[in-house]
């Protein structure tokens, strides 16, 4: 459970070497804490409804359900969800169309930690 004040953040990705990495970025913001990690889409909707964080970052290729799925289901659930797309290159379609089913933002994978801590920064700070 998030201590008080701080903002709730759900990783979502398939591969737990990258939640991992994910994890130690929102650990360095101080107003912010990791309350949920997912490695499907289907987990990440149940997740999302659960713990109502104020910020998702979502894979895109994952078993079951992928990312684009979910994040369809999510915005419908929450018009005002904040997600941020952390995915792999040489998947352009899938990217627009997550970005057209409600995405805010796209970081590539491989990833700098940076530029993931100033995204995720600038989504928790409105």
């Amino acid at each position: 459970m998030p201590k008080s004040g701080k903002k709730k953040v759900l990783i979502v990705d398939d591969a737990a070497f990258i939640r991992s990495r994910i994890k130690k970025v929102v650990e360095k913001i101080e107003y912010a804490d990791v309350v949920g990690e997912a490695s499907n889409g289907d987990d990440a909707i149940k997740l999302y409804k659960e713990l109502k964080p104020d910020l998702v970052t979502m894979d895109l290729i994952m078993p079951e359900s992928d990312g684009v799925k979910a994040i369809e289901e999510i915005m419908n659930y929450d018009k005002k969800a904040n997600i941020i797309v952390i995915s792999a290159m040489g998947q352009e379609l899938t990217i627009t169309d997550a970005l057209d089913k409600g995405a805010k933002e796209y970081i590539k994978k491989p990833f700098k930690e940076e530029d993931v801590y100033r995204t995720i920064e600038r989504f928790l700070k409105t």
